[in-house]
């Protein structure tokens, strides 16, 4: 048999061109290649996976369904899983190794994943948790890019690894982001977001690998004591293993020398290396510590630590009326970007450096990452704390929790302690204001840019201070103010939603404009009387409503956002023959844009979308009618009906449901 990594290198080149071919015809109805070529390569990789036993994660030869989840499952670990013990001393190092051989690899900056593999199948994932409890991952583990679905061996395995986002993947997708704030702050925060997803369609977007970097378990197998054997072996089986270096006491340094060059061009993410000992059973002699395993430890970089002398302490408030110090220094260089602020994190932090205005401090990135400052260098500590809200300008507390010191706003209403609100009124289904995160509006705030609602219509006033923002330029801005008046044609139902009156969601602000006729000025006047007879409205919901309105400073906020948009108040001519259906969408589409768009549609037809399959369902739309997804069978046990896209778009266009 080939070498098994040119054999996966043939097998993914073969799965890349078959996904593209597969895409263009179903989703773009467009042929790059004629059902002969793709026959035959499809006939050829799936040799190559009889041949070698292993099928990879995105194979066309496996139906993977996508699958939305209510919550990601817990589980126990069957011993709990230790860190490292860490040091930052390479010679340090060749002693730690006490004349065994070992095995010096990198340690990747991702996600620690636990893989359980039964009868040659993956059965199991589970995240790393808090080392006794992690989650189950195991529909989104199925869509790893790299990972096998199916294996040679098949006795019971169990073995760990790291997710990761590569570098020129988070760049790629941090590159489609407009919004400077919206932005993913780095590799492993991406990582995590991804492979923790409910919806492991989106877990499959964000192109998560898969790296092995120890064998916990492998039945019948003998390693001959070595765990690079046992490294090897994985690689045989399919997995992609961490790159790691075989030392021993006299080539431990130079082996670290040889990653340390490699760390800026690595496209994996990291934070150092881990030695672990090659030798099984001596590792095993050894035992653990109340916290570490004595058989591996890891290696961390030393910071690299620049001069810099302090400018001034901005103060920001947040939205939980906390008030945070922030360093601003001339900008200096480290780990290859040029920084200029840092958090100070609280009061007390920053009295423990006796930071002042002009004083000479050294700074770093903890893990080559965050911003911090090391050391004060000269302590003259003439920072003065702000008695008045930067925001707000209401009093400010310093409150003493066990020690440690903060800051807050005293005042309920300030606007820092309002980004929700903000953030509601510009989301998607509300005024669908693109450019504007929960950051970039808690900053607004905090620069006085926004006060009320209808100040987010105004941001062209304010262009030469959100140009000069960090993360943001001029692009930025003509972006952000092309969707501010693009928000401005909307619906009445829309608007209702943003206002974020207690318990009207989107659903309802549709039942209530369509009761009014989608009139705004009967909306904005509507009695709890009136209310209570438009059906899903309760007495809870309706004195909410009504309260919200009576308000005087609500209700002269939602009249000035009412001004600054041009309201669509054409009633939509739409039959209800989808009226009283309730519908479960699942899968990918071929027709329609995504969900939502195939979502509105059902709804505009008087029919309801719920996110899982129950005995109040009457339809499972999903292409793969024949798939064993988790909403598949729970429809075929409860004898609900599963229809395909073409379907309903054909019952939509006749407005006829020809069958029950």
């Amino acid at each position: 048999m080939e070498n098994m990594e040119i054999i996966k290198a043939q097998m993914r080149e073969k799965i890349e061109i078959l996904s593209k071919a597969a895409k263009a015809y179903y989703q773009d109805a467009e042929e790059i290649m004629s059902n002969f070529e793709y026959d035959k390569l499809y006939d050829e990789l799936e040799s190559l996976e009889k041949e070698t036993g292993v099928i990879l994660a995105g194979s066309p030869t496996q139906q993977v369904g996508y699958e939305v989840l209510s919550e990601l499952p817990k589980e126990a670990h069957p011993s709990r899983m230790l860190s490292l013990d860490k040091t930052k001393d390479r010679d340090a190092l060749a002693g730690w190794l006490n004349g065994q051989k070992g095995i010096l690899s990198w340690k990747l900056d991702g996600l620690t994943i636990v893989l359980t593999y039964e009868e040659g199948q993956l059965t199991k994932a589970l995240t790393r948790g808090n080392g006794d409890v992690g989650e189950v991952i195991t529909n989104n583990a199925k869509v790893f890019a790299n990972l096998p679905l199916e294996i040679p061996h098949k006795g019971r395995l169990v073995l760990r690894g790291e997710a990761v986002i590569r570098y020129s993947d988070f760049e790629k997708i941090n590159a489609s982001i407009p919004d400077a704030d919206a932005k993913y702050k780095n590799p492993r925060n991406l990582c995590s977001g991804s492979v923790r997803q409910l919806n492991n369609e989106i877990t499959a977007q964000r192109n998560v690998n898969f790296f092995a970097f120890s064998l916990v378990e492998a039945e019948g197998v003998d390693f001959d004591n070595s765990r690079e054997n046992q490294l090897k072996w994985l690689a045989g089986q399919g997995f992609d293993v961490v790159e790691y270096r075989m030392v021993e006491p006299a080539t431990i340094v130079e082996a670290v020398g040889s990653f340390e060059k490699e760390v800026e061009t690595n496209d994996l993410p990291s934070d150092g290396l881990v030695l672990v000992l090659d030798d099984i059973a001596y590792s095993k002699g050894l035992g653990t510590t109340a916290k570490f395993p004595r058989d591996a430890i890891a290696f961390k970089w030393r910071d690299q630590i620049a001069e810099t002398t302090l400018q001034e302490i901005e103060w920001s408030a947040s939205r939980t009326g906390l008030i945070n110090p922030v360093a601003i220094f001339a900008p200096v260089e480290l780990e290859g970007t040029t920084v200029s602020r840092a958090s100070v994190h609280n009061i007390s932090v920053m009295q423990d450096l006796k930071l002042g205005i002009g004083d000479t401090i050294t700074v770093y990135k903890a893990n080559m990452i965050i911003p911090q400052i090391a050391e004060n260098l000269t302590g003259t500590g003439n920072v003065e704390i702000p008695k008045t809200c930067p925001v707000c300008g209401g009093d400010t507390e310093i409150k003493d929790d066990s020690g440690i010191k903060t800051l807050y706003c005293t005042n309920p209403d300030c606007l820092a302690k309002q980004i929700k609100r903000f953030a509601l009124f510009v989301s998607r289904d509300a005024m669908n204001m693109d450019g504007l995160s929960e950051a970039t509006i808690e900053k607004f705030i905090a620069e006085g840019l926004i006060k009320n609602l209808a100040d987010l219509f105004h941001m062209e006033q304010h262009q030469e201070t959100i140009v000069n923002m960090e993360g943001f330029g001029q692009k930025s801005f003509d972006n952000l103010i092309a969707s501010v008046n693009k928000a401005r044609e909307t619906t009445p139902e829309r608007l209702l939603y943003a206002l974020g009156i207690p318990g009207i969601g989107v659903a309802n602000a549709k039942v209530i404009s369509k009761a009014c006729g989608r009139k705004w000025e009967t909306i904005m006047n509507l009695t709890r009387e009136q209310l209570l007879e438009i059906d899903g409205i309760g007495d809870i919901m309706a004195d909410a409503y009504v309260n919200f309105f009576a308000d005087e400073i609500k209700r002269r906020e939602a009249e000035a956002v009412a001004a600054e948009v041009r309201l669509d108040e054409e009633m939509e001519e739409t039959a209800d023959f989808f009226g009283g259906l309730t519908f479960v969408i699942t899968g990918s589409l071929n027709h329609f844009a995504n969900r939502d768009a195939l979502k509105e549609a059902i709804e505009q037809a008087g029919g309801k979308v719920a996110g899982s399959v129950s005995k109040k369902t009457s339809y499972l739309v999903n292409n793969d009618v024949n798939s064993n997804s988790g909403k598949n069978k729970k429809a075929k046990e409860l004898g609900i009906p599963i229809i395909d896209e073409e379907t309903i778009k054909t019952w939509l266009e006749t407005g006829v449901v020809t069958h029950a």
